[in-house]
């Protein structure tokens, strides 16, 4: 069990998250969606929709059909994380018809663009507080409670895809298109900010002095190294590889190390999304 002043802080770090994904998402809508008519999927994109046609505000349409979604994901998804998510869709909902600002772009490719960046980080920060806005989220939760054979993802796809047609059915195809690239932006960023920015990395070196290279990395960069057998499928030589994971500007000290004790050594160096415990992150995500 976590300590009463670590939940304490854990519950305050989701409140700034939370808080801060939603206005983020919710900017989205007068500065590029809604002034450019582009209906992002998900429900905010169908009462988007709505709104064009029937002059509905977006924020309290999505946040009424999110009501009875809310109720059934009660027994869905528990107590804790729908608390959460109703805390999250009414902020959410009521941000978008409540910040009236001035459109920062009427160009559609940009507003689907920067439209997409600002609402996938958004849903990012939020769903890292431990919520969503409710919306398809819950509803493909309880689908797949429902239908195990259905799953969140194929429903999730399904979904956004009937939001697209019917944007193109009663706007336009190319407001369809736009919609399109926006939605494909804001999961793209939004899988980005989940998985980690990728700052650091991992390498992964192969050398017959590695007993020199990982003591020279543990002393002079004061990382930890990992040691793991390895067989050359060619030679059918047996060997070692050492994995040792560093920030991103040490890289040129590691390779320095190698070339210095190994010319011959074999070193490939990939992106870490993100780099959790002893010397970097914690695992509760807060910097050590």
């Amino acid at each position: 069990m976590k300590p009463e002043a670590a939940q304490r802080r854990e519950v305050i770090k989701q409140i700034v998250l939370i808080v801060t994904g939603c206005v983020m998402g919710a900017v989205s809508y007068p500065l590029f969606l809604e002034p450019n008519h582009i209906a992002p999927g998900g429900l905010t994109g169908l009462t988007t929709i709505l709104h064009f046609h029937f002059g509905l505000p977006i924020g309290l349409t999505s946040l009424v059909m999110n009501i009875p979604l809310l109720f059934a994901g009660w027994k869905v998804s528990g107590p804790k994380f729908v608390v959460r998510t109703i805390f999250a869709t009414i902020l959410f909902s009521l941000l978008i018809d409540l910040l009236s600002l001035k459109p920062l772009s009427l160009d559609p490719m940009l507003a689907a663009v920067f439209g997409g960046v600002l609402l996938g980080a958004g849903m990012a920060l939020i769903m890292r507080g431990g919520a969503t806005t409710g919306g398809t989220d819950l509803l493909a939760r309880i689908v797949h409670r429902k239908f195990p054979a259905v799953s969140t993802g194929a429903f999730l796809f399904a979904f956004d895809l009937a939001v697209v047609l019917l944007a193109w059915v009663f706007l336009s195809a190319q407001h369809a298109m736009y919609a399109i690239i926006c939605v494909y932006i804001a999961a793209r960023v939004l899988d980005k900010v989940l998985a980690g920015l990728g700052t650091d990395k991992a390498c992964h070196i192969i050398s017959a002095h590695w007993e020199r290279i990982a003591s020279r990395l543990i002393k002079e960069l004061e990382r930890g190294v990992t040691l793991l057998p390895a067989t050359g499928m060619y030679s059918g030589k047996n060997g070692k590889m050492l994995v040792c994971v560093v920030g991103r500007l040490e890289t040129m000290q590691v390779k320095r190390i190698v070339d210095e004790e190994d010319p011959f050594a074999f070193v490939y160096i990939t992106d870490t999304h993100e780099t959790l415990g002893e010397g970097f992150r914690k695992l509760s995500g807060e910097d050590q």
